[in-house]
């Protein structure tokens, strides 16, 4: 009998060793734009992602199962983000997945999963992702609704009610200025005129000419992500507009402000409190998560943190979370877990899920930004 469980041991060990066998493990998916266009968001998703696993896995991993990270890159294109999304499901068999660096390419995974009945995490703004709910589809980001609604409230506050939009052509930007044109006259908002550019113009000097020559137009919203806000701006201080530039959350990055430095002082736009984390109250509860985020990301890429790594971090940890409560990786428990998540501190604010919303944030933890100095500093 002794010789018989030496040789199953033996048997066993060669097995494993031979990969036969699997061991246990959790095994997120994701899939981000670590190139292309969309670089400068999936980047930072990546190494934050990364950062993660490895903090992670080094306290025991989840419900004591290390966590493997299958990771694609998606270069940008919604049709490849569908593609992995397949992959991940039929060959990896992932436990959940996080990604979609862009709304396009998290509308184009939605479908997969939802059929496959896996939980997905999403780190894009479009408000389509979760509204209406989708059964297994969550996400920590403020939606482009919210953004726009909080631009309006701030230009309320300033007395401004006529205003152009100039937006580009992308996934993200038709989201947002859609949902500006729905909720305008909530507002007390008129929209005078829209103009519009291509995602290879680097000049929209024409389109700017044509709003500043308009009457009455007090304040010009660009709804839009990656160079588009930048070329804006630029052209828009080169003009002298004299009008108010408001721009979304999207252009929150370090990138943009390294782009246009001076340029965009004076600039309005909704964001996430971590671009202004040192300038908290330490007695607000989300400071020591801000600036621990920062920290961890900073000293372990030698670059500025911001809100779009951010989003990858509050989105992992949301699975995680989900899955230690739920004390299992069975897709069912996890997603019922996410749906049931309360009080969870993330970058984005402190998030409360619920059977009627999978963002589980408010207006109250968008903070208004100015750009001053060529810094981010809280709007007054």
């Amino acid at each position: 009998m002794k010789r018989t469980l030496t040789i199953c041991a033996a048997t066993g060990l060669a097995l494993i060793l031979s990969g036969q066998v699997a061991l246990a493990e959790v095994k997120i998916g994701a899939v981000v734009s670590t190139t292309g266009p969309a670089s400068f968001l999936g980047e930072p998703q990546k190494q934050t992602l990364e950062l993660y696993v490895k903090e992670l896995n080094d306290k025991g991993g989840i419900n004591g199962e290390p966590v493997k990270l299958v990771l694609y890159d998606d270069g940008s294109d919604a049709n490849a983000s569908r593609t992995f999304a397949t992959r991940l499901v039929e060959e990896d068999r992932v436990d959940a997945v996080v990604g979609g660096s862009g709304t396009g390419n998290s509308l184009a995974m939605i479908p997969v999963f939802e059929d496959a009945q896996i939980p997905y995490v999403s780190f894009s703004g479009g408000v389509e992702i979760i509204d209406p709910v989708r059964k297994w589809v969550f996400k920590p980001p403020h939606t482009d609704l919210m953004a726009c609604q909080k631009i309006y409230e701030d230009m309320k506050k300033r007395g401004i009610s006529k205003i152009a939009i100039i937006a580009g052509q992308g996934g993200f930007a038709k989201s947002m200025e859609k949902q500006c044109k729905r909720v305008a006259s909530n507002y007390g908002i008129s929209i005078l005129m829209s103009e519009s550019y291509g995602p290879r113009d680097s000049d929209v000097t024409p389109q700017l000419n044509r709003i500043k020559a308009s009457t009455g137009v007090q304040a010009v919203l660009n709804p839009d992500i990656g160079q588009g806000p930048a070329i804006v701006t630029r052209n828009f201080h080169q003009l002298g507009m004299g009008a108010q530039l408001y721009l979304s959350h999207a252009a929150a990055t370090s990138g943009y402000l390294k782009a246009v430095g001076s340029d965009a002082n004076g600039a309005l736009l909704p964001a996430p409190s971590l671009l202004v984390a040192e300038a908290l109250p330490e007695s607000d509860p989300l400071k020591k998560v801000l600036t621990g985020y920062k920290t961890l990301f900073e000293k372990s890429t030698g670059k500025e943190a911001d809100a779009f790594g951010g989003y990858a971090r509050d989105s992992f940890l949301l699975l995680a979370d989900a899955m230690k409560r739920a004390g299992t990786k069975e897709k069912t428990a996890v997603r019922d877990a996410l749906e049931a998540t309360k009080g969870f501190l993330g970058t984005v604010g402190t998030i409360n899920m619920s059977p009627t919303d999978h963002l589980g944030i408010d207006l109250s933890s968008f903070k208004m930004l100015k750009v001053v100095d060529a810094k981010w500093g809280i709007a007054d």
